[in-house]
């Protein structure tokens, strides 16, 4: 099939000082791809200013205005644009027709290992030499010894796809050192065994931790531990309506939201998972801290949305993700304090990018130790789907009062947020 014109891809600078970067992608149209475009610009720290999508059904033209996060990694331009064109379709009869093309072969799992004095901001600091290296962490296991060491066991996959060869694992190796220092041994990358086409289900979570972070609306009970901050009951005035009246070939959604970060995927992971086609949509600069969202879509058979059950789960769906599209709590493991965040999965299986660095970063801004953390999957209701969870073991919950706590929940939720 061959690849894409490297014109597939455009990204252009800002014309002067502060002007956002402007990423223009024309190439056959598939289903999802805007959800994959999303899903790289939030990988790489970038957030959306506005958006522009148009397409017949076999080409599409998409134009995105991004600034980099203030808290992100230093954003490579050319990497950027090279993961964009890997998911550009080439023009082929699959793609006149729109066919689902063939799933990638999984890549292979490798394993990092190493051991270091711990500190505080080790586990955000790995986190962003790696981001820095294009290798995606797929699961985590840290521990805390007695004596105050650590020995971190990150299982990744190479986006460049080049760990088997010793060079490209020996540079990981050396960036890892510099970073760790001295007190870093026993830096090693090794093949899994396995690939990446599942993930483990996460340790089991207690009964009351398992309701709160899974129910489907928020607790207005300020008690808990999911207490709605200021900003977060913003979010329950999301509205998002399907106008069938304005357009004889497509349904209208129009979405009004507060903002946060991975608005934009968000929406679209949705309509992704729901098989829904995009023909012409616009995404407005933020007005007064919200969004506004026009899209012209159909389904997959060229058909508007009609059937009244189909609408209101997909705006049921759309709802949930403005209104809670990541869970933040505290619950108690033994005597320690644990933080568990969760976010739900696509139906291919992909999870959100840039959570763990994220919550990772704030905790170090907050200065808190982390003495283990573990990425898994849950399975929850049929209508809430798959769920990937990370949970981080804290210090004693006895250092802590209640206040101390919903402020973790709070900075971590703000920062996951991009408040």
């Amino acid at each position: 099939m061959g690849m894409p014109s490297d014109d597939a891809v455009v990204i252009q600078k800002g014309k002067k000082q502060g002007d956002p970067f402007v990423i223009t992608v024309n190439c056959p149209d598939k289903t999802g791809l805007g959800c994959d475009i999303c899903w790289i610009i939030l990988d790489f720290g970038l957030y959306i200013v506005k958006g522009d999508f148009t397409t017949d059904g076999i080409w599409c033209y998409i134009v995105l205005w991004v600034f980099p996060h203030p808290t992100s990694p230093t954003v490579r331009w050319s990497t950027l644009k090279e993961r964009l064109l890997s998911i550009c379709p080439t023009f082929s009869v699959s793609a006149y027709l729109n066919e689902t093309p063939p799933k990638p072969s999984p890549s292979p799992v490798y394993l990092l290992t190493f051991c270091s004095t711990d500190r505080k901001g080790l586990l955000n600091d790995v986190t962003r030499v790696l981001f820095e290296l294009e290798l995606m962490i797929q699961r985590v296991k840290v521990t805390t010894t007695p004596d105050g060491r650590v020995m971190d066991l990150f299982f990744i996959t190479d986006n460049l796809e080049l760990l088997h060869t010793k060079k490209r694992r020996d540079d990981a190796c050396d960036r890892l050192h510099d970073v760790l220092g001295e007190s870093c041994t026993n830096v090693d990358i090794r093949s899994a065994g396995y690939k990446n086409d599942s993930i483990p289900s996460i340790s089991s979570l207690s009964e009351e931790a398992a309701r709160e972070l899974f129910r489907s609306e928020l607790s207005e009970t300020e008690e808990r531990s999911q207490a709605l901050s200021t900003d977060v009951k913003k979010l329950k005035r999301a509205n998002v309506i399907i106008d069938n009246s304005l357009s004889p070939a497509h349904s209208l959604l129009q979405i009004n939201c507060v903002d946060h970060k991975g608005f934009l995927y968000d929406i679209m992971r949705v309509l992704k998972d729901f098989d829904i086609q995009i023909a012409y949509g616009r995404f407005s600069p933020v007005n007064k801290g919200q969004r506004d969202l026009d899209l012209f879509i159909r389904q997959r058979d060229g058909i508007k949305i009609l059937n009244v059950e189909m609408q209101d789960e997909i705006i049921s769906r759309l709802k949930l993700q403005m209104l809670h599209p990541l869970r933040v709590i505290i619950t108690n493991r033994g005597p320690d304090m644990e933080l568990v965040v969760a976010n739900p999965v696509e139906l291919s299986g992909r999870g959100r990018p840039q959570v763990f660095y994220d919550a990772t970063l704030a905790l170090k801004v907050l200065g808190i130790c982390v003495f283990s953390a573990e990425i898994g999957r849950r399975h929850s209701t049929r209508e809430n789907g798959v769920w990937e969870v990370y949970r981080f073991l804290l210090e004693e919950k006895s250092k802590y009062k209640t206040g101390v706590k919903n402020q973790i929940v709070d900075k971590v939720r703000r920062a996951l947020m991009g408040w």
